[in-house]
């Protein structure tokens, strides 16, 4: 249930799935970065984070 939560906060805020997963780390301000610089590539980095350790 709770990958279910990351996954569509993912998709709406890409920061803001990968914060609840790890918290303040190098992964969210990657996130950020990226959604900052275009919402597609940061949606993508988010969801391969957040599903990488539930595979």
């Amino acid at each position: 249930m709770r990958t279910c939560v990351e996954v569509v906060c993912a998709i709406i805020l890409p920061p803001v799935g990968v914060i609840i997963r790890y918290g303040c780390a190098v992964e969210f301000w990657i996130a950020l970065l990226l959604t900052l610089f275009g919402y597609i590539p940061g949606i993508i980095y988010a969801l391969y984070v957040i599903l990488r350790e539930t595979s």
